[in-house]
Formats: structure tokens, C-alpha cells, sequence
């Protein structure tokens, strides 16, 4: 826990936003999380104060279609549960506005706080499409807590760390990859990915810095023929990305695509990384570059951030 200033009740809504606030030396402080916040594992122990409305075991398709119904019925896919908030009496609640489905929404927990009387902590939004957001996300939190030069060190110290691999990536060919975000229907990673490939040593096909994750066609997807597959699904780690993969493998196509003929279908922990946009999209650019340049980058997160997919 930070010194530099007065201890804060905080309340974290989102799993990046948790590991920022850890990253940050204040990892005391949080006394509330949502029901996605796992890391650090050290905060496990702090009470849940979101919960999903729909369901959200099964399938890809399962749950896309389920998603789609909720937003369709202007139905909230999360719940804040205002009780619990009551009692916790943050000072600090961190939210997003970047996506009503990958966790609790500004508009969910403002709903909150309307049936609460005398609640006013701090409200502090993320609003990260891009890695300058992040950062900008970063100084937000830190600001809000009080401890701004920390907030700028952490920062430092995650754009050194990519500076480092961009630097060893910029003379290299560029091999070109679908970043695979969601199975089915597929979708590719946008806002950031795009970024994080560049760092690595590589050109993400399909879609562009600081737009959302668009749905990918599968004919362009087959005319582009990317030299590498990479699935990070939002939400999933490796074994639930590969009990998935039979979507994509029954496509009369797969057997043809060059990644798949050369063996360069990858899985990832899409979960721990490359979708939460907090200080571990260094360590999801350094697992891009194990991947695609491994010639150059020891396979340090092999196993647990990738692994080869083999069917």
C-alpha cells in the first residue's frame, strides 16, 4: 500500500481496472470487486458487488445469442448490487463506458447510486479504444486516488517494456494475423490489438487501432488467408478456447488456409490477457512476439498465455 497519500475505500467494476489499482501500490485499498476481477489472486477475498443477468455458461453461439436478446431488450447483461455497495461505502468506484458486454457499464452503477441516499463516492470511468486511452485511463485512476506520480511511473514502465520489444520487431518482416476475439460467430480483436501486433512484429488483418472488435466475414476472411491464426477469446482461457475450436475446424475451408497448412494456429489465455486493458497488455504484446518471432523471443509464457493448437 502507497504512503503518499490518505488510504481510499475502493471499489473496482472491472478486472482491469482491479489490476491497475494493484499495479499501482494500492491493492489495500480495494475493498469491493466484480464478479470477473481475478487478479491479482490476492483479492479474491473481497466481496462481489456485480453479478451477469444472463447466462453465461455454454457455448459461443449460446451466449452471443443471448447477449444479442438482452441488448435488444434493453436489458442490462449486469446487475450492480447496490446492498452490498451500501455497506462497502467506497470513496473510489472505477466503471467503464467502452462496452456494455464486457462488464459492468457507467450507466449500470449511476443506476446504483440513484437508490442510494448519501452515497457520493468518486465515479471514475474507463474509456480505453487505444493504448493512449490506457495510459490516459491510468493517470484517471491515479488522479482519483490521489497518487498521480505513481500513476506516471506505472506508465513509464509499461511503455519502456513495449518500446523494448518494438525495438527489437521494427527491422522484421511483418507477418500478417487474425487476432480471433470471439468463436462464433467470429469476431476479430480491435481497439488496441491492432497495436499490440505492430509492437510485436506484425500486421493484424481485419481491422484498425481504436475501433470496436468488428464481426469478420469469412470470405474475406478466406481471400486474405492470414500467415497466422491467433484465438484470444474475451472472457476464456486456452481450454475453453480449444473445446470451441469445432467451429471454426468444421469449415470446408480450414484445411486449405495457410496458417492451418503451416501450422500456425495459436491459442490463448484471452482472458488474462490482451482483453483487459490494464498493465498486462505488455505482457500480451510479449506473448504475440513469442508467437511470431520465435526465433527472437524465448517462449517465456508457453502453456499458460499460448500454446499451439494441434487437432
Amino acid at each position: 500500500m502507497t504512503s503518499f497519500a490518505p488510504p481510499k475505500r475502493v471499489v473496482s467494476l472491472i478486472a482491469s481496472a482491479t489490476e491497475i489499482v494493484a499495479a499501482l501500490g494500492c491493492e489495500d485499498w480495494l475493498v469491493g470487486r466484480s464478479h470477473e476481477c481475478d487478479y491479482p489472486p490476492s483479492i479474491l477475498d473481497r466481496p462481489v458487488c456485480s453479478a451477469p443477468r444472463i447466462n453465461i455458461e455454454g457455448n459461443s453461439r449460446e451466449i452471443d445469442d443471448r447477449v444479442k436478446q438482452a441488448l435488444g431488450e434493453h436489458v442490462s447483461i449486469y446487475e450492480v448490487h447496490a446492498d452490498r455497495l451500501r455497506e462497502l461505502a467506497p470513496d473510489v468506484v472505477v466503471t467503464q463506458t467502452q462496452c456494455d458486454v464486457c462488464a459492468v457499464s457507467l450507466k449500470d452503477v449511476e443506476r446504483a447510486f440513484q437508490r442510494e441516499l448519501g452515497l457520493t463516492p468518486a465515479v471514475v470511468p474507463l474509456a480505453p479504444f487505444e493504448l493512449k486511452n490506457v495510459w490516459e485511463d491510468i493517470e484517471r485512476v491515479a488522479a482519483a486516488l490521489e497518487i498521480p506520480e505513481q500513476g506516471r511511473r506505472l506508465i513509464d514502465r509499461l511503455q519502456q517494456g513495449l518500446a523494448e520489444i518494438a525495438s527489437r520487431t521494427s527491422t522484421l518482416t511483418r507477418p500478417t494475423l487474425a487476432c480471433i476475439e470471439w468463436i462464433d460467430p467470429p469476431m476479430c480483436g480491435g481497439n488496441w490489438m491492432p497495436e499490440l501486433a505492430h509492437i510485436a512484429g506484425g500486421h493484424a488483418l481485419f481491422t484498425r487501432t481504436g475501433e470496436h472488435s468488428p464481426w469478420l466475414d469469412w470470405n474475406e476472411f478466406v481471400a486474405a488467408d492470414p500467415e497466422y491464426i491467433i484465438v484470444l477469446p474475451c472472457g476464456w482461457g486456452i481450454e475453453k478456447a480449444r473445446e470451441e475450436m469445432h467451429f471454426l475446424t468444421a469449415r470446408t475451408e480450414w484445411t486449405r488456409l495457410k496458417a492451418v497448412r503451416d501450422q500456425r494456429v495459436f491459442l490463448t489465455d484471452g482472458n488474462q490477457y490482451f482483453n483487459r486493458p490494464g498493465p498486462r497488455l505488455l505482457e500480451s504484446a510479449r506473448i504475440f512476439a513469442e508467437i511470431l518471432h520465435p526465433d527472437l523471443f524465448s517462449p517465456e509464457n508457453h502453456g499458460t498465455g499460448w500454446v499451439r493448437f494441434e487437432r
